[in-house]
């Protein structure tokens, strides 16, 4: 868990940095302070400041999209309002997520942020070997589709697609950002599938029975429940979205 912390605030300095470093014309710093403290002090201030886009930077970079959706239809799709609750179904994905990306943060955190921190290298050198594994875990979950529409915007753009023969992190992170939600849905589809064929017969029953008074969902909803857990849904599902992902 250090290493994630540290690894997303270093990412977050380095994303501000430049934009924090543009100081007003007339501003300047007091004579005493060498360029080393002045950089220091701009790092610091960009910390403190892009703190709160953090889980933006967690979502943004991970497969922790998917794994909400997918949870959120299935509460949906059994018929649960609050139950389980949103703090559980985050925490579980949030879990899910650092169990997936672990080697993920592992090679990111052995191949630059580790060798950075001990003086061996740059912040220039350590900004592509940070983000290089994370570049390769979403080009290995994006859809080509995807990819394909957000490098197609960035060319009418004017922009550079490619840099150094690497894809452009402003191109591979929205596209594998829609294509994490698309996924959710296709799961959750899927998911919820089986709880609407049982609300269709509990509603057709209920309709011959003449009880037109009585909510179909109050009588589906036990045998919604029964059928998750007689199916160990949480084992099958939590097992299958973990091998989804690539």
């Amino acid at each position: 868990m250090r290493r994630v912390a540290v690894l997303i605030a270093f990412l977050l300095v380095l994303v501000a940095a430049p934009a924090l470093a543009q100081v007003q014309p007339g501003f300047s710093l007091p004579e005493g302070l060498s360029g080393q403290t002045s950089g220091l002090i701009v790092q610091l201030f960009g910390l403190l400041t892009v703190l709160a886009v953090a889980p933006g930077l967690l979502i943004m970079l991970t497969s922790f999209t998917r794994f909400v959706i997918v949870f959120s239809i299935l509460r949906a799709g059994i018929g649960l309002q609050t139950t389980p609750a949103n703090i559980i179904l985050v925490s579980l994905a949030l879990f899910m997520t650092f169990y997936v990306m672990t080697p993920v943060f592992d090679r990111a955190w052995n191949e630059g942020l580790q060798p950075l921190v001990s003086e061996q290298i740059s912040e220039e050198e350590a900004f592509p070997l940070i983000t290089e594994p994370f570049r390769e875990f979403m080009l290995n979950n994006v859809r080509d589709q995807d990819l394909q529409l957000f490098a197609q915007l960035a060319r009418e753009r004017g922009q550079e697609v490619a840099l150094d023969e690497t894809i452009d992190l402003r191109v591979v992170i929205p596209a594998f950002m829609i294509s994490e939600i698309r996924r959710g849905f296709e799961i959750g589809f899927l998911v919820v599938l089986p709880f609407l064929v049982i609300d269709l017969v509990v509603a057709t029953i209920v309709m011959a029975m003449g009880m037109m008074m009585l909510p179909p969902s109050v009588v589906s909803l036990p045998f919604k429940i029964l059928f998750f857990v007689m199916i160990d849904g949480w084992n099958v599902l939590v097992g299958s979205m973990v091998r989804s992902v690539v």
